[in-house]
């Protein structure tokens, strides 16, 4: 299939010089009454162009003689029209074509042929992103000449309407409605609700829960998109009485809603209930399914299924074909998509359930992320991040019919595109994505400025924030889009980019201040042998204290604050749990954060009242200088702070994502989540892993002893140059040393490497509670 990108360039190459006026254009759809699908093409056509321009198209059947046409249709012919529609769309499903032509009197025709009532959806969808508009103004670039098909069948978003959501649980249906049309003006066609899991009613929601399950369901009818949900049981299956209740939510759910295409039940995440009991419970829930919808099917993840659960059900699929199920999903800690792929009967489907809403502890964590970012804005924080998820689709679409994604909230609506755009077409250039998205939402003066600046807001978050001076020139951009469009104010995608460029320059300039406080505190503290601990210490706390009474660019952060209260009038977003309502700190409260030291402070002041209960001034000071001294080991040692980017130069990584993204390919950081997201503990601590690569040493003496010393928790299985070291000391409790003696047989060609092995009594245990490394140290004595 041609790209739809290439497509387009080559039908607007001799452009330039004959644009298309659409000015005074008339809509003519089919007479009588149209399908759904095709209904709504010409009345989001209509709608959307009379936001941007102020002009409302006239709507007719009939063929004006002296005025510029959009014609829309899904039949080949249509009674009445004397004008020829244009062949060539391709006889598949949501296929469509735009066409370029002139009347008898001259007058321009833009033609929206769709191989069936959706694709006419589709098409007026692609046609909206090219347009060039304006206020009182309407028109093409020039002639376009296209067909097109996606290339997966599933192509769709999780909007679940409940507390955990940042956003949706603060919108009515007028507001879904219009951000379902949307997702679908880049192919989006499925829409996956979460009509049961998690039962607080949300201060923010305006509707009953059942009442929007049914509205979300009529509008995806409305538009002729699928219509999903998302249904766990988080409960033990053997429990008759719950598992009855449960059977009769989704009796009155299918009851309830006019459009019903499929039920996702994931296997875990939530839930742990084995195969044994899952599977009969979905054969109940399919005959309660199929009697109000016979069309739809139960689809299964296997997430967080062991190596034995996993067999069991693939061996039961391959020996049993079971007509209600459609397949499998594959999501965050699922088995490998192409072991799915591979062992699953082909005439069940496989569909992706990529976390596109997260940035660390997730499926899909940004690579490498700095500490800084992961500490203030966190896990759930407005996140374009067009590059990876680009090169992630297309890793994984080969093997699979298609996804729907999930999401939490607004903030990855740029994510959301990408996926939608790449799964009509995998070959559409990124740039092209994203100045479609720049040009619908944000208009033709600022597209190609506004699709770079994306892009930098992707590039802010790759590698040591310290050293990425390209932050600064984010926000500059920014700042002169901002100028150059001021009427985009309070448009809340607008918002979202604004509120990133101003955040990530923000938190930078306080990393940079306030690491080099730090490290004034730490020069302070080895002056205790002759200031005394006791003033040395309130020197440092003095020094660090600064961050609040001198703190950089104040501007920024007021300018923040701003941002992320317009965003929460306009569309919801919820940036604090004390101030808009947020469902928990970690569930997008980047606000709440916006102050958390992004130093060793809060450790340092623990540090200084333990220090200041000795009783031996000697021994005072000689803690203050193993303190002071921590990541600095001396002359012909090393240091690493094994997960942050900045800080490990010896570990082996890769930081970028150009290989296999999937999460269990590579070791990656892991930023823990301790004391609601404001631990006091070491910032090495808090992000360790389990267990990197290797650490590689170069240039070391080969007439020096070494020592290597680690720092994290629990056991560990370390070799030296392949060679098994045993600990001399081995603390095994958080911050707690390990030391090991480097055999000097192993130093003679002046390079050592380091690795670690997983132990092999964890297998099964939980995640939390599995040893890792924070810390390594070379130490030459």
């Amino acid at each position: 299939m041609p790209c739809l990108a290439a497509a387009l360039l080559s039908a607007l190459g001799a452009a330039a010089a004959a644009p298309l006026s659409l000015n005074n254009a008339v809509l003519v759809s089919r007479p009588g009454e149209l399908p759904a699908a095709e209904e709504s093409a010409a009345v989001v056509l209509v709608e959307e162009v009379a936001k941007r321009t102020g002009v409302t198209l006239e709507r007719r059947s009939t063929w004006p003689d002296d005025r510029p046409v959009i014609a829309l249709t899904s039949e080949a012919r249509v009674e009445g029209w004397s004008h020829d529609i244009p062949a060539g769309v391709p006889d598949k499903t949501d296929a469509f074509g735009l066409f370029t032509d002139t009347t008898a009197s001259g007058m321009p025709v833009v033609w929206v042929v769709g191989a069936d009532p959706r694709g006419v959806l589709y098409g007026a969808g692609a046609l909206l992103r090219k347009l060039e508009w304006g206020s009182g103004r309407l028109g093409l670039a020039g002639p376009l000449t296209f067909t097109t098909s996606p290339v997966s069948p599933i192509r769709g978003h999780q909007l679940g309407y409940r507390a955990a959501a940042n956003s949706w649980d603060a919108w009515d249906a007028a507001q879904f409605d219009q951000y379902i049309r949307e997702l679908a003006f880049f192919g989006a066609n499925a829409i996956e609700n979460i009509p049961f899991q998690d039962d607080r009613r949300a201060p923010l929601m305006k509707m009953d829960r059942r009442d929007m399950n049914i509205a979300m369901s009529k509008i995806c009818a409305r538009y002729g998109l699928e219509y999903w949900v998302w249904t766990p049981a988080t409960f033990d299956l053997n429990d008759t009485e719950k598992r009855d209740e449960l059977l009769k939510r989704h009796e009155d759910l299918y009851r309830d809603c006019p459009e019903l295409t499929g039920i996702f039940f994931p296997g875990g995440d939530p839930g742990d209930n084995p195969p044994e009991l899952v599977l009969p419970f979905l054969e109940d829930l399919s005959k309660l399914l199929l009697k109000a919808h016979p069309k739809a099917k139960i689809w299964l993840s296997l997430q967080g299924f062991t190596e034995a659960q996993t067999d069991y059900v693939l061996d039961f699929l391959n020996a049993n074909r079971l007509p209600w199920l459609g397949g499998l999903c594959e999501g965050p800690s699922s088995p490998p998509i192409a072991l799915l792929r591979n062992r699953l009967p082909k005439h069940y489907g496989l569909r992706m359930y990529p976390d596109i809403t997260h940035n660390k502890l997730c499926q899909y964590p940004v690579p490498w992320w700095d500490q800084a970012y992961a500490l203030t804005l966190g896990r759930e924080a407005i996140n374009p991040r067009p590059a990876q998820y680009a090169y992630i689709h297309n890793w994984f679409q080969p093997y699979c019919d298609g996804f729907i994604s999930y999401s939490d909230g607004v903030h990855d609506d740029v994510n959301k595109t990408v996926w939608s755009a790449l799964a009509w077409d995998p070959a559409t250039p990124l740039r092209d994505i994203l100045m479609d998205y720049t040009r619908v939402f944000f208009g033709p003066g600022v597209t190609y400025m506004a699709a770079d600046g994306i892009s930098a807001l992707e590039n802010n978050w790759r590698g040591s924030l310290a050293d990425n001076g390209a932050v600064m020139g984010t926000l500059r951009l920014w700042r002169e889009l901002e100028s150059l469009a001021p009427e985009l104010a309070g448009n809340w995608r607008w918002q979202m980019c604004l509120v990133r460029a101003y955040y990530d320059a923000l938190v930078r300039a306080r990393l940079l201040n306030e690491t080099a406080l730090e490290s004034e505190a730490n020069a302070a503290l080895l002056r205790a042998d002759t200031l005394g601990a006791g003033p040395a210490m309130e020197e440092a706390l003095a020094i660090l204290g600064r961050a609040d009474t001198e703190p950089p660019l104040e501007s920024l952060r007021e300018r923040v604050i701003e941002l992320y209260n317009d965003l929460f009038h306009s569309i919801g977003l919820q940036s604090s749990v004390e101030k808009y309502g947020a469902s928990g700190a970690e569930r997008g409260a980047s606000l709440d954060f916006i102050d958390i030291p992004l130093n060793n402070r809060w450790w340092l002041e623990d540090e200084f009242k333990k220090v200041a209960e000795m009783a031996v001034e000697a021994d005072k000071v000689a803690r203050l200088r193993e303190i002071a001294l921590w990541e600095h080991p001396g002359p012909g040692s090393f240091y690493d702070d094994i997960g942050n980017t900045a800080k490990s130069p010896r570990i082996q990584r890769s930081e970028v994502f150009f290989s296999n993204p999937a999460e269990e390919a590579r070791p990656e950081p892991l930023f823990w989540w301790w004391d609601d997201g404001k631990s006091r503990q070491r910032l090495s601590w808090q992000l360790t892993m389990d267990w990197p690569e290797a650490a590689v040493y170069e240039g070391l003496d080969p007439d020096a002893a070494y020592r290597v010393r680690t720092c994290g928790y629990g056991q560990e299985i370390l070799s030296a140059d392949g060679v098994r070291l045993r600990p001399e000391i081995d603390g095994r409790g958080l911050g707690e040393i390990k030391e090991y003696a480097v055999p000097a047989e192993l130093l003679k060609d002046r390079k050592l490497t380091v690795t670690w092995d997983h132990p092999e009594d964890e297998k099964e245990t939980p995640w939390r509670q599995r040893s890792r490394v924070a810390e390594v140290w070379l130490i030459r004595r």
